[in-house]
């Protein structure tokens, strides 16, 4: 079992992966063996972060650095920062994003171009572009591995002021289906995760505190926000060899709200 979920010998990369999700993943990703190099716009809390990881005492090793996958000058310095620190990627995990909140009459639109910017097109321009580290590691029975972290807003109409948020979502779930169809023949694998609420500097509004996090769990049909066990899980089964035969799915880690649905139709008839 230890053997099926081992990341020993590979290399991840993992964007925003200073707060919430992405360091999650990291921790797990590092806990199983990998060495995980971890981005983001703020490079000094990467650093920081990758000390915390580093000092557990865990299989994996952890490297810290700016990158921001916001604009094209920020991706090239991001890759350029990869290739000298590693020769190839086994997995490469597009965590990074930006949300926005407004009333639909007022969504500006500049908001709306820097949420895709981040959130679309610095998933798929950075995945292009370090494309030829993951091909030099995929293998037949090991594949290398793309992860790219979705929302559950993404599979279901829920907009809640954040359009722009919920739009690029979807397109990241279906990019990584596409993506899954094109690259399978390289040996390397698409799949997106679909979160629902989880603690996080991008929730902290809804998650900061306990009551709130209650408050926020009730409205779950599983009665809670998610916790580090089920990104790790996730994380771990999409990067190790119990996900070498899966590609162009959506792991929703949303504690039901995927599946949630409108009010029974007939239930006033029957009363």
């Amino acid at each position: 079992m230890q053997d099926l979920f081992s990341l020993s010998g590979k290399t991840a990369l993992i964007t925003g992966a200073a707060t919430g999700i992405g360091r999650m993943a990291a921790e797990a990703m590092i806990r199983a063996g990998a060495r995980v190099l971890i981005a983001s716009r703020k490079g000094h809390a990467c650093e920081a972060v990758a000390a915390e990881l580093n000092a557990l005492d865990a299989a994996g090793s952890a490297e810290g650095f700016a990158g921001d996958v916001g604009s094209e000058s920020g991706i090239e310095a991001l890759v350029g920062e990869v290739k000298s620190r590693t020769e190839h990627l086994d997995i490469l995990m597009n965590n990074a994003g930006i949300t926005w909140g407004a009333e639909f009459k007022d969504f500006p639109h500049a908001a709306w171009e820097k949420v895709m910017n981040v959130n679309v097109t610095g998933v798929f321009d950075l995945t292009r572009r370090l494309l030829p580290m993951l091909i030099s590691r995929g293998e037949l029975g090991d594949p290398a591995r793309v992860i790219n972290v979705a929302s559950v807003m993404g599979e279901i109409p829920m907009g809640d002021g954040a359009y722009s948020y919920a739009a690029s979502k979807a397109a990241v779930i279906h990019m990584s289906k596409i993506l899954a169809k094109e690259l399978a023949h390289n040996q390397v694998t698409v799949n997106s995760l679909a979160p629902g609420p989880f603690v996080s500097k991008m929730t902290a509004f809804a998650t900061g505190d306990e009551e709130k996090r209650n408050k926020v769990g009730k409205d779950v049909p599983l009665g809670r926000v998610g916790a580090y066990e089920d990104i790790a899980g996730s994380v771990l089964f999409l990067s190790g060899k119990g996900g070498a035969y899966v590609t162009g799915a959506v792991i929703p880690i949303s504690g039901g709200i995927n599946v949630m649905s409108g009010h029974n139709l007939f239930a006033s008839a029957m009363e």
